[in-house]
């Protein structure tokens, strides 16, 4: 774990560093991703099979390429009930919070008589990759799956790997509630290339979303143009700004709810008071040693963890939106006050109460969010995804004459004859 003052003359080297380190998918995992990308292009179901069997230890034959409405209706049904009750929570709240997200379309005529506007429309259909390897994980059907049904996509698919053909109960039941339309047993780079190319099985999507490893996100880079994506995302991160009145339990937890995700998950502390800092740091410790998740904990925390002390926490600010990023913990009296001078963050949690573990789940809003600092630039996964704009415009005899000569000038000046005639053919009709 890294430990910076603000304070210390070499500070402002070692905080571009610890912004520039990089902890994504490496040349390796492109060429190797590129190659399954080929294969499944190529060779379709035969390729997907294939790999399946050789990455998730499995038949595809055998186990089923598709899981059914049955197990899904199922695996909902045998649901200890609290659970059950959990899940339509969790559902219920993020889709009445992504209803407020529905763009209206628009229509506008001006001052000279031309009319023009957006109309909004869902995707035909989208593809939601859903992790299976390491956890499983039913907040990201309902993360994925309920923007897209809020965006009313007619089709809605889903993929999820299941190593030695066996998938988990919670994920089939969230996709039951969420109202998935189909069930793919696959996953990987394979996974996200059979939904953009689409195999003799299964057809091609749209867009494709969701959280992967390191294989997938390079998977969606690579195929974005073939099939949209929501985003490029890379291993999870936590920033807490924290002052001395938090408990030190509180906020070592907060860091641990990202360490615990995977070995290159990054948490990084905050804090303008040494003696809470060091309290922290011996709270993380010992926190360590109480969770199932401790060597992955652990490696992310003495990896890529870090704590940095500031003189005062609104000198967090600027040092936070140079990390834009993934979640925002404002842990302090005020957060409204440090949250205007925060411009950068995939979602920011305001108040000592907010943990990010609550947006995890049945907050509300989305927790497919921007890594790596894209949140400079990106945003967290909402309805806009699955749906594009399309303008239009309606000009009458009137309207182009008071507008069409600027348009055949600039067609001539930049040495577009044709463009310019099409407008002025029209202009010279009587």
């Amino acid at each position: 774990m890294i430990r910076l003052n603000a304070s210390d003359p070499a500070f402002a080297h070692a905080f571009d560093e610890l912004v520039g380190a990089r902890r994504e998918a490496d040349a390796d995992v492109s060429r190797d991703v590129r190659t399954i990308i080929s294969a499944v292009r190529d060779d379709g179901d035969a390729a997907v099979q294939a790999f399946t069997s050789k990455f998730d230890g499995h038949d595809l034959d055998e186990t089923g390429w598709r899981i059914e409405r049955a197990e899904l209706t199922a695996a909902l049904d045998g649901l200890d009930s609290e659970l059950r009750k959990a899940l339509e929570l969790a559902r219920d709240r993020i889709a009445a919070f992504h209803e407020k997200q529905k763009p209206t379309d628009s229509e506008t005529t001006d001052d000279v008589g031309i009319r023009l506007g957006s109309r909004w429309r869902p995707v035909a259909s989208a593809g939601v990759y859903v992790p299976g390897g390491r956890a499983a994980y039913p907040s990201s059907v309902l993360m994925n799956a309920l923007p897209a049904k809020v965006a009313g996509v007619p089709r809605l698919v889903m993929v999820t790997p299941t190593p030695k053909g066996e998938v988990n109960p919670l994920v089939l039941a969230a996709a039951e509630l969420a109202g998935v339309d189909e069930v793919w047993r696959i996953g990987g780079a394979q996974a996200v290339a059979a939904l953009a190319y689409g195999t003799k099985r299964i057809e091609p999507v749209d867009v494709v979303t969701g959280p992967g490893n390191a294989w997938v996100a390079e998977a969606k880079r690579q195929l974005y143009g073939v099939v949209g994506i929501d985003m490029v995302a890379g291993p999870s991160e936590i920033v807490v700004v924290a002052d001395a009145k938090n408990d030190p339990e509180w906020i070592a937890a907060d860091l641990l709810s990202q360490s615990e995700h995977d070995p290159t998950s990054q948490s990084i502390l905050f804090a303008d008071d040494a003696a809470f800092a060091d309290a922290v740091a011996d709270a993380v410790d010992r926190q360590i040693g109480t969770l199932s998740t401790k060597d992955v904990a652990r490696t992310s925390w003495d990896a890529n963890g870090a704590i940095i002390l500031v003189p005062e926490l609104a000198a967090a600010c600027p040092l936070v939106d140079r990390l834009a990023p993934e979640h925002l913990e404002l842990a302090v009296d005020d957060p409204d006050q440090l949250f205007t001078l925060v411009h950068h963050a995939g979602s920011v949690f305001l108040g000592r109460h907010t943990p990010e573990a609550v947006g995890d789940y049945v907050a509300g809003p989305n927790h497919v969010l921007p890594t790596g600092r894209r949140a400079r630039f990106a945003s967290g996964l909402s309805v806009l995804d699955y749906m594009k704009r399309t303008s239009f415009l309606s000009l009458d005899r009137a309207g182009l004459a008071e507008i069409g000569p600027a348009a055949v000038a600039l067609a001539t000046a930049e040495g577009l004859p044709a463009h310019a005639k099409s407008v002025a053919l029209r202009l010279e009709s009587k």
